[in-house]
């Protein structure tokens, strides 16, 4: 069986589309955030090999699974976050959520209706706020429910930016198949070097699913009690925001609709800036 480690592919988050443990989060938190992400990063590189069979994905997911949960053999890429977890007395029930969306991701490569695709970033995306918020230790009472609809926004925005590529590259469409039909798209169109009518159509109508995800989440800003957590959300709810509105516009097929280096940081410190205002009034008024 390969091993998780020799399917890296050499990305890191900083490559990520969002912020990941920017230096917005403090360090002791960084720690198993970082080692929550570079698990992920291993599970996800593994379910996205050009040339593994979907049964050897899931072999090679089931030993990660194990050797995190201490009930198989050790690997390199599930240890760190192992020790984390037990140093924290954290559950690895996030974890291990992402990988079940992994397993889905061997062996699925479509996605019927907007329901079908939202029960997949339950377990892609929502494990990943929830774990955040539990690493600082966040009431999941007040605080998952938003979370898990920022989290699918990403996610989405995610799938559209990426439309193209996963289709070539895996055959693999998240666009749910009810919407495509509405617009009178076809697959064979994410083939294409320039989106068709029907899918711009396509892509635009997702879009504002997710702006109005992360309408339904705006609440999980003013819910967190860390500061410099909520500075990080104000920021990766801000870059989503403006992608969602930038993919009704634009189309991912022909060009890059990512942020520049300069934006990414310029529109991060913004939306930080803004909230700490936000924040520093509010404590006025309560005092």
């Amino acid at each position: 069986m390969i091993s998780a480690t020799e399917t890296r592919s050499g990305k890191g988050h900083t490559d990520e589309n969002f912020p990941v443990a920017s230096r917005l989060i403090q360090k002791q938190y960084r720690a198993p955030i970082l080692a929550f992400y570079d698990f992920v990063r291993a599970a996800d590189d593994v379910a996205d090999h050009a040339t593994l069979t979907p049964d050897e994905k899931v072999a090679t997911l089931d030993a990660l699974d194990t050797a995190l949960t201490g009930q198989g053999p050790t690997d390199p890429e599930a240890e760190p976050l192992r020790r984390r977890l037990a140093e924290r007395e954290l559950s690895p029930r996030h974890a291990r959520d992402l990988l079940d969306a992994f397993r889905l991701d061997a062996r699925k490569n479509r996605y019927a209706d907007l329901d079908e695709l939202m029960d997949y970033c339950a377990l892609s995306a929502m494990p990943v706020g929830r774990f955040v918020l539990d690493v600082h230790g966040e009431d999941p009472q007040r605080t998952w429910a938003a979370s898990d609809a920022i989290c699918a926004a990403l996610q989405i925005i995610n799938h559209l930016q990426d439309c193209g590529k996963d289709f070539r590259a895996l055959d693999r469409v998240y666009l749910p198949a009810d919407v495509m039909a509405r617009h009178g798209a076809v697959i064979e169109d994410l083939g294409a070097e320039r989106a068709s009518p029907a899918l711009r159509a396509v892509i635009a109508d997702l879009a504002r699913t997710c702006e109005n995800l992360l309408e339904e989440g705006r609440p999980l800003l003013h819910s967190i009690r860390n500061t410099r957590l909520a500075l990080e959300i104000a920021a990766i709810h801000r870059l989503a925001l403006v992608l969602a509105k930038g993919l009704q516009h634009r189309d991912p097929l022909s060009e890059k609709v990512h942020f520049s280096k300069v934006g990414f940081a310029a529109t991060t410190l913004a939306s930080a800036a803004a909230m700490l205002l936000r924040r520093g009034f509010s404590a006025r008024g309560t005092a």
